[in-house]
């Protein structure tokens, strides 16, 4: 692969200095944008033409009156003038010829990055504002109900309204991270490089996201802005704009001429063409991306967080290959796991792969935990042979592309063909949670076991309760839930366990690992970190229970035939008004009001959820357990097969840990995609299914007889 410039090859002297630190200004911006999206009373028209009211008649005036020269004050305007401002500020000559006009001079920002003096810089201007306007509210008192007044500049209007969403372009959490912007600014020093040549030979240039982000922020400090382009010579305008949607050949222009100049591919893992594009569907990620400000679960040792990053793997085969390419039939490229899915096989044929450009061969989300990705160039047998000889390897590490400049890799794998790898940084993802059947449990929390009876010196073993072992995405072991059935004991020719009452079938999960103490034979760990107990429901109600984290969890059915009139309602005892609410759909991203969020997703019919690390897991799991006990005896039937009380065969871990590797599809791609390589909701059954047919262990002979109780203990614990 022959290298003709590298992005970290060009000078300072060659391109525009930037004068802002860029990294810290984005990581700014991107608050401020998710700010703004949150604050929905900013989106009304209303709030907004009063906002440039005062942005125009109060703002404006006060800020150029207190700057000295051409350092700004450090002082900060209420949030709807600073989201006015920052909108004007993107179009440098519009608000260059406006500040002009009026004030005979440009206006800029302070540079202010840190939330201490975020908070002064508000105070100061607060402070400045009384007294300067004492009959102003220093804070925006329009509402949607407001009268709409006059609008003072309607470009200004048009700006602020189409750009309220703006956040949805970066609020993918990995756009904060240290390593994720750095690598950004070092494609925007490229972007600055290859500006002056778009009039040549691009029509226009359509930016990436994470050039697009950085040249938005650079805008945004207007002086810092001018003084660092007054030098350069091209025409800006060329620049696609956020919101405009460009031709299909516009974006393939700008791709050719970031190859021809840096011998790269323009579009990276977390950088792709970020504008509407006609006639190419817009691009979406295939996982809940979402910046989580907290981990609640951290208190729980036995759960460990996922961690997920994105890549992007693109080929070229050089032009010397354009020859033999029709004769590479047999050649392929397989795409394998370092680690987590062992299982995991993607072939790529070499003949189908471009010799005159980069192109995306794979894009995938896999967890850290995977290590990385191996390469895997083979060569398919003749018409009798089925396998498949191993020409080359290469392997790609994560840890090694987090090093590497703009968190990309490139590579010659083979004579002609070249291969480069980008990656984000890893950010935490939602937790993957399944419970699978186990053995029946005794009061304290034993498996019914000869071996347990020999160490209690043949003491029966009090109670009977329903088990279930918890399994993080790993296989790993983290919590034991237990649905408690019945009480007394079993003896020969004697007593048989019997169920308690309606009221003391309780739900209970410990957290931690079985301790074994013979084979598969163990005991419940001790701690137990959530409770929920059955309660009569209240009129018009099928179904109650009071968890122990205060929370009141009500279900009505209105059909036994039907699961589709399932109303549920959530409540908590300290508080009337309910927040919380359960609502049917298959994804994360699931929203029913503007101001609501998905926060889990639960297959309470194969005992699955997925949760932000926000979310409580043990709340969660408590839910689940809670919703398919309750539907379970409404419509008399095991819908959630708690009847089984066995140890299932899971797959080996590491073969292909759950959620560990998804594969984003490809448009040219044909061949179906196992479902292991998709978010496992889409087929949740196939993903969740136990390994093999016969997936139940052997199991002493006593199993499902009268010493754990016996099949219809259970039914009339779970169904009645």
């Amino acid at each position: 692969m022959s290298v003709s410039r590298s992005l970290s090859e060009v000078s300072e002297g060659e391109t525009v200095g930037v004068s802002l630190d860029l990294v810290s200004a984005v990581r700014r911006n991107i608050g401020f944008l998710r700010t703004v999206d949150e604050s929905l009373w900013l989106h009304d028209r209303p709030t907004i033409v009063e906002a440039i009211r005062r942005y125009d008649e109060l703002w404006m005036p006060l800020v150029a009156e207190i700057s000295v020269g051409s350092t700004p004050p450090i002082v900060l305007p209420p949030l709807d003038i600073e989201w006015v401002w920052f909108c004007h500020t993107l179009n440098p000559v519009n608000y260059g010829q406006y500040c002009e006009s009026k004030f005979s001079k440009l206006i800029g920002k302070p540079t202010i990055f840190d939330e201490e003096n975020e908070e002064y810089a508000l105070n100061r201007c607060r402070e400045i504002w009384m007294r300067r306007y004492p009959s102003e509210p220093f804070e925006n008192e329009a509402n949607s109900e407001s009268p709409i007044t006059l609008v003072r500049n309607e470009d200004l209007l048009s700006e602020a309204l189409k750009q309220r969403t703006l956040y949805s372009k970066f609020s993918e959490p990995y756009m904060t991270e240290i390593m994720y912007l750095i690598a950004a600014r070092q494609r925007y020093k490229g972007f600055l490089y290859i500006l002056p040549r778009v009039s040549d030979k691009c029509s226009r240039f359509v930016p990436t996201c994470d050039i697009l982000i950085m040249w938005l922020t650079h805008q945004s400090y207007p002086t810092v802005y001018a003084e660092d382009m007054k030098e350069m010579e091209c025409d800006v305008s060329k620049v696609a704009r956020v919101r405009e949607t460009v031709e299909e050949e516009e974006a393939k222009e700008t791709k050719k001429l970031w190859e021809r100049t840096f011998d790269q591919p323009y579009e990276k893992a977390g950088g792709r063409i970020a504008l509407d594009r006609e006639g190419v569907p817009s691009f979406k990620p295939l996982v809940y991306w979402e910046v989580f400000d907290t981990d609640v679960n951290t208190k729980y040792k036995s759960l460990m967080p996922r961690f997920l990053l994105e890549v992007c793997m693109f080929a070229r085969l050089g032009p010397k290959m354009k020859p033999t390419q029709k004769k590479m039939t047999r050649d392929f490229v397989r795409l394998r796991a370092v680690r987590c899915h062992k299982e995991l096989k993607i072939d790529k044929p070499l003949s189908i792969i471009l010799y005159d450009s980069w192109q995306m061969v794979w894009h995938l989300y896999c967890e850290f935990g995977t290590r990385g990705i191996i390469l895997e160039f083979r060569h398919r047998g003749g018409r009798f042979s089925k396998g498949s000889k191993l020409k080359n390897t290469e392997v790609f590490l994560w840890n090694d592309l987090l090093r590497a400049p703009t968190l990309t890799l490139g590579r010659e794998v083979q004579q002609g063909v070249g291969i480069v790898s980008s990656i984000t940084p890893p950010v935490q993802a939602p937790y993957l949670l399944k419970c699978v059947p186990d053995r029946v449990t005794d009061d304290s929390g034993a498996m019914i076991s000869d071996e347990i009876l020999r160490m209690n010196h043949y003491h029966p073993q009090q109670g009977r309760w329903l088990s279930r072992t918890v399994l993080d995405h790993a296989g790993r072991e983290c919590f034991v839930l237990r649905i408690r059935v019945g009480g007394g004991f079993w003896r020969r020719g004697g007593e048989n366990p019997s169920n308690v009452k309606w009221e003391d079938r309780i739900i209970e999960i410990r957290e931690g690992s079985w301790s074994y103490v013979a084979g598969s034979i163990g005991r419940a760990p001790e701690k137990v970190v959530g409770t929920a107990m059955p309660k009569e429901p209240p009129e018009q109600w099928d179904a109650a229970w009071q968890f122990s984290s205060g929370d009141e969890l009500m279900l009505q059915l209105k059909s036994s035939t039907s699961r589709s009139g399932l109303t549920f309602s959530l409540r908590n005892q300290t508080s009337s008004d309910s927040s919380v609410k359960l609502l049917i759909g298959r994804r994360m991203q699931y929203k029913e009001h503007p101001t609501g969020r998905a926060t889990a997703l639960i297959n309470w019919k194969l005992l699955a959820v997925e949760f932000i690390p926000e979310e409580d897991a043990v709340f969660v799991l408590l839910l689940c357990i809670s919703i398919v006990r309750s539907l379970s005896e409404m419509i008399k039937e095991d819908l959630g097969k708690l009847m089984i009380r066995r140890r299932v065969k899971e797959a080996k871990p590491g073969a292909r840990n759950w959620g560990s590797v998804i594969l984003h599809p490809s448009p040219s791609c044909s061949t179906p995609v196992s479902p292991f390589l998709q978010p496992w909701h889409w087929n949740a059954k196939a993903v969740l299914a136990s390994d093999g047919a016969d997936s139940l262990t052997r199991q002493p002979s006593f199993i499902n007889s009268g010493v754990e109780g016996g099949d219809a203990l259970y039914k009339r614990g779970i169904m009645s």
